[in-house]
Parts: structure tokens; sequence; C-alpha cells
């Protein structure tokens, strides 16, 4: 006989998920939904999701794909050949390095879907991955659900916010299977010269890792400056992997649909991971991404026009009201040193609080992003002016506070 009386049903998160944070963006959105509810007129420079619609011969061709039945089956885990080959030649004229179409490529339901899923194709249980601080988030959680151990490496000013890889410890460097690089990057904005990623070469090749370098930014920067890929580098093929998104490119950031390239090895275990996860991305959306890739050139212009005003605008109405904030070569984020007398959480929650302004505490993207704000200009000019204007009501000078602080 069952007995009649129950415990409660419940279930103790196993210890890989309790060695991870609450997830930065959903955290970020939650508060900012929490003053919205309230009736707050919230300015939100958090996350980093274009506000500008995507293009509307990417929709089109979306929308044509999507009426053939062909299309509505499973999708091939290694992609659509059209695509990877399109992307090939997308490679070849952005980049100059060949990639060969069945064996260094693969396409991904978005490049965060790669990342979250490379550590479990690469580590063992307490292999260690060397993780830039501050980071992606998903570097960090997708190794803790690898079973891995992240090492961080200090991103600091003094240095560009560029690792120094052969200040490691050999004991650690020993332990470690994957180095993940970001560049242009996601917090800081910073910029990568080719001569660092020969460096990160170099050291992959001496230690026996894989580099995985995320470029979902690379087509985002300004002033003349053109991002490289590590690809680029002589022997960068035999030990990295690098990651590419046209969510931030083209305004598809819904659509999910990236690539991983690089390393024949390396692409073998991720399609294999993949393969037993997801079913691939919808053919709709993959031919709307070649359409993309095809036709996007002109459409990238014009959004990079749009991002520059932004930056230029934002930054330099900071710097007006006596802050001393740098202007990124890259990416749509602005990385703002915190005025003296507050912490990056205590600046968020006052930005919030006083002024109904949404920013990412830097401390959010790891212990080294204490002392720095990330805002996205991912808004428009005249909700950035306004942004300006309550910023100077509360805090106009980082050397003292206004009546307002």
């Amino acid at each position: 006989m069952f007995p009649t009386q129950k415990k409660p049903f419940s279930l103790e998160p196993p210890d890989r998920l309790k060695k991870l944070p609450p997830y930065l963006f959903v955290e970020v959105d939650r508060r900012k939904r929490e003053l919205l509810a309230k009736g707050k007129n919230v300015i939100d420079l958090g996350v980093g999701d274009p506000d500008l619609p995507s293009p509307d011969f990417v929709i089109e061709a979306l929308a044509e794909a999507a009426r053939d039945p062909r299309n509505h089956r499973y999708a091939l885990d290694q992609g659509l050949p059209e695509l990877r080959e399109t992307f090939a030649r997308w490679f070849f004229e952005r980049f100059h390095v060949k990639l060969d179409p069945a064996e260094e490529i693969l396409p991904l339901i978005g490049s965060k879907e790669g990342i979250a899923h490379l550590p479990l194709a690469i580590l063992n249980p307490g292999d260690v991955a060397l993780i830039p601080d501050p980071c992606y988030p998903v570097y960090k959680s997708a190794t803790h659900l690898a079973e891995g151990v992240p090492y961080l490496l200090p991103l600091l000013e003094t240095q560009s916010f560029l690792p120094d890889l052969f200040s490691l410890e050999d004991e650690i460097v020993k332990q470690a299977r994957l180095l993940f690089l970001n560049y242009p990057n996601n917090p800081t904005a910073a910029v990568s010269p080719r001569e660092f990623f020969e460096k990160a070469v170099s050291f992959a090749r001496q230690y026996h890792l894989l580099i995985a370098q995320d470029a979902a930014y690379s087509e985002m920067t300004y002033d003349g400056y053109v991002a490289p890929s590590i690809l680029q580098i002589e022997g960068a093929k035999d030990v990295a992997i690098e990651f590419h998104s046209l969510s931030k490119t083209y305004n598809m950031t819904g659509w999910r649909c990236g690539f991983a390239v690089g390393n024949r090895e390396a692409i073998k275990l991720l399609s294999k991971v993949k393969s037993n996860v997801d079913s691939g991305i919808f053919q709709a959306v993959q031919l709307a991404g070649k359409c993309a890739l095809e036709e996007g050139k002109a459409f990238l212009e014009k959004t990079l026009q749009i991002y520059k005003r932004r930056r230029d605008l934002f930054v330099g109405g900071l710097n007006r009201l006596g802050w001393n904030v740098p202007l990124p070569k890259g990416t749509f984020y602005v990385w703002i040193p915190v005025p003296p007398g507050y912490t990056s959480q205590e600046l968020a929650l006052k930005l919030l609080e006083d002024a109904q302004i949404v920013v990412t505490p830097g401390n959010g993207f790891g212990p080294n992003g204490e002392g720095y704000v990330r805002v996205s200009l991912t808004i428009a000019e005249n909700r950035l002016e306004e942004a300006l204007q309550r910023i100077e009501k509360i805090h106009s000078h980082p050397h003292g506070k206004s009546s307002g602080a």
C-alpha cells in the first residue's frame, strides 16, 4: 500500500546550477519592469538589444522562405550548404581568410548558443577555462555547467583591457584547455590590435589549448578602425575557433543566427554536442541570414552612422558635465568610470531611483568590473539627450556632487 500522506515534491538544484549567479540581464530587466509597472518614465540603457528594426529585405526573404513547405521540416544539423558557402565568401571578402564550408563553418542558433555549448565539447570536469574579467557572463556560466573551473584574467584599463597571458603561473596554464577572448569587447568596448592576437595564438600553441574568440561585434567599429579576425594570424586555425553573429550587425537579435568558424576538430566536437541537443536553425531563418550577408553592406554602413552619432552625443555630453569617459572604437557600449564616492552598484541604483535610468553595474560582469557602469546606446538620440539632462540634475561632476546627489 502507498502511504496516504506524501511529502510535497520538491527539486533540489544540482551543484552545477548552485554555482550560477542570477543571470545579469534578467535581473536588470526585472528591476526595469518594476519601475514601468509603477508608471515611471524609464530610460533603458541596460541590455544591448538594438532598438533599430531588422532590414526590410531580410524580412522579405524570411517571408518568402517561410511560405515554402520544404523549409518547414527539420533543418540539417550542419546548416544549409548554401548558407555555409555564403558565409565562407563573406569571410574571405572581409578577412581574406579561406574557410572550408564543409568542415570549418558551423551555423549556430545565435552565437550565444555555440559559446554556451563549447565548454561541454572541450572540457572534462575539473579542466580550467581562462576567462577575461569583466566578461560576457556566458563564458563563466557555460564553464560551470560543463563542470569546468573558471580562472579569471583581469582586464585592466592600464593594459588597454587586454589580458596579460604570459604572466600566468605554469600550474594554472597546464590545467587549462580553453581560453575565451572577446574583441571588440563586451562590456569594456575595448578593441584588440593584431599584435595581441599574435601573442594569443603563440600562447595557445605553447600550452596546447583552444582559443574561443567571440567576435559578435567585429563589424561594429568606428573612426577608421577595422577589427581583425584571430584567424588572420598564421597558425590560428590550429588553435582557435571564432564566433560570429548576425544579431548586432543586422539588428537580428531575436532571429538567432550565428556561426562558429575555425579549427576543424573544435567545429566537429561542437557539432557533436549540438546534434544531441538541438535540430538546427529554422531553414527560413537560414535563408534570411544568407540574404543579410549578401545584401547587408549598405544597411550596416547606415546603422554604424546612427550608432556613431549616438556615441558622440552621449560621451560628449558626459564629458561636458565633467565626467572622464573614453570614446569607444567598437561595439555600441560605453564603459563609464564611476565617479568618486560611489561603487558600481551604488551609482547604478542612484541612476535608477533618482533618474529612472537603467545602466548595468560593472561588477555584474565580474570583480574587475567594479568601478565602472556599462551603457548601451540602443536607444534614440532624443532619449539619450534626456538621459544626459537627468544625469546633470543629480550628478553633474565627478569631483563634486551636485545638490541632488
